[in-house]
């Protein structure tokens, strides 16, 4: 492991590489440390009251390894039952007088740092346990997602003892002051692209503010997220604070969005099941809700751009994580006098792109999480070939075994094409052409996602211009794929509602109180 702490700067500057400017996979293989390739599963029963136990029914479910297609274990299949218990738990650890209430707000924060210690003893460890359930490559895992996910508990727990409230000069004789209270039990739905990071985005702002959590992993790759629950216990964290249910959406993921002693849901995912949830907690106890959800990002790419950079960057925001991103860049403008180039170099690159076995650090692109997913990517393909698009490369599937599909490349693309409209979540660009400014902005915004977005341009008006015209949570100028625990996330439109990292993310876990005081005299 990189315990040491040259080790560990040496690992940060590797992860600013891949998930900056230009990605150097090179110097990134030489110096990681060796996966495990069969890491023993050590937890995969429910997670409640810092206790681990069967589902109420006795029902498990499997996970597999999408590289292979062969099953790693079953896990506890927990439903409505279980969120009911593990919703019990927290509300008890939420009471006025618990522990948990009564817990300093730096010692929170200290709370926080000692998980993220433990995530960074144990790096090599998580790394390999989410590259074998979920297929990402180990290199991305341990490099991006491990780093991103102690950054961010870090993050927050330096928050924890900063965020408060005013005092307010009311007229007359009065004495007003605000707080900043936790919102409760924080039921929080996390997907399977990024397990390890998005419970930490969940589980970092809610803990750092008082919370107390229910989480359903995705039944896709549960595993990571309870060692994680586990980690949370070894912490210091007092029993019923977290609490983690494997399952279904369906079942748990309703069952947590619907429940009425549930103050707020979170939930990571896709369009379409974010609309179920809103509609759950609306018609349960109206609570409060920050939505996550899909995108269809445009990618603009003007003329004057640096024309490698731009080709490098869009190849990485749009095939990173297997093209399982809600913000890849799935929609490259490319302009008109720039076009030919950006295509037959974004061809090239993509034909090279290795795909293979995620454990072995010389592949880049690892399997898609299953069959389900492989089956929707497979026939957008086929709609975009029957619909006109130019297929430029790719378009098949890998090997004999797991679910591993060609880095595939589609040009000529135009904006009525179901390519061009929905979200793929594969390894699939689609390059467009633009002539002028004001067409490519109204084009990039006809769309019901406002996710990510970026450009590519030496001209600094242009921009400026172009980032403050177009709808979306976040432009990348000359960058794509750039995160940070301080700057917010989150989408316009159909990609969600509420913004997650950063200050902006507190404020869905707190509720701003106000208390006046009559008081004999106030002076000035």
């Amino acid at each position: 492991m990189l315990r040491a702490v040259v080790g560990q700067r040496v690992a940060r500057c590797l992860a600013v590489e891949v998930l900056g400017c230009r990605a150097n996979p090179v110097r990134a293989t030489s110096s990681l440390p060796q996966p495990e390739r069969k890491p023993e599963i050590r937890f995969n029963k429910i997670f409640i009251n810092n206790e681990w136990r069967n589902s109420v029914s006795g029902k498990t479910f499997p996970t597999f390894n999408p590289a292979t297609g062969e099953k790693i274990c079953d896990v506890a299949e927990g439903d409505k039952a279980d969120v009911d218990i593990a919703v019990k738990a927290a509300r008890e650890a939420f009471r006025l007088g618990s522990p948990w209430r009564r817990t300093d707000a730096s010692e929170r924060g200290r709370l926080l740092n000692v998980l993220a210690d433990l995530l960074e003893r144990d790096r090599v460890y998580l790394a390999s346990l989410e590259t074998l359930d979920n297929g990402k490559p180990f290199k991305y895992s341990f490099l991006a997602d491990l780093e991103l996910s102690i950054k961010c508990y870090r993050y927050y727990a330096g928050w924890a003892d900063k965020n408060h409230g005013k005092t307010i000069p009311a007229d007359g004789d009065f004495f007003s002051y605000t707080r900043h209270e936790p919102v409760g039990v924080c039921g929080q739905i996390i997907p399977w692209n990024f397990p390890l990071l998005m419970q930490a985005w969940k589980l970092a702002p809610a803990l750092s503010m008082g919370n107390v959590v229910v989480l359903k992993t995705a039944e896709q790759t549960p595993l990571s997220a309870n060692y994680v629950a586990a980690l949370t216990a070894e912490a210091g964290f007092p029993a019923g604070v977290v609490n983690v249910v494997p399952g279904y959406g369906p079942t748990a993921g309703a069952a947590i969005a619907g429940h009425k002693d549930v103050d707020k849901v979170a939930f990571t995912g896709s369009t379409e099941v974010g609309q179920i949830v809103a509609k759950l907690a609306a018609e349960s106890n109206l609570k409060r809700v920050t939505l996550e959800l899909g995108g269809k990002s445009p990618n603009i790419v003007l003329s004057d751009a640096d024309m490698e950079n731009a080709v490098e960057q869009s190849h990485f925001g749009l095939f990173f994580n297997q093209g399982q991103c809600c913000c890849a860049g799935s929609r490259i403008f490319v302009e008109e006098k720039a076009y030919k180039e950006f295509v037959e170099c974004s061809v090239e690159k993509a034909k090279k792109r290795p795909v293979g076995d995620p454990f072995n650090a010389d592949n880049e692109q690892g399997p898609q999480i299953d069959g389900e997913q492989t089956a929707k990517i497979m026939d957008l393909i086929e709609s975009g070939k029957k619909e006109g698009a130019k297929l430029c490369t790719g378009g098949n599937r890998v090997g004999d075994k797991g679910f591993f599909i060609e880095p595939t490349v589609f040009a000529d693309v135009q904006d009525n094409m179901r390519i061009a409209k929905e979200e793929i979540f594969g390894p699939v660009m689609q390059i467009f052409k633009f002539k002028k400014l004001d067409e490519v902005i109204e084009r990039a915004n006809n769309s019901i996602y406002g996710l990510g977005a970026a450009v590519f341009t030496r001209d600094l008006e242009k921009a400026i211009y172009l980032s403050n015209s177009i709808q979306s949570g976040t432009v990348w100028i000359n960058c794509y794929d750039v995160f940070s625990a301080g700057t917010p996330f989150g989408g316009y439109k159909m990609s969600g509602q509420g913004r997650e990292l950063g200050e902006y993310g507190l404020q869905n876990y707190t509720e701003v109180k106000t208390v006046t005081i009559k008081i004999p005299q106030k002076n000035s």
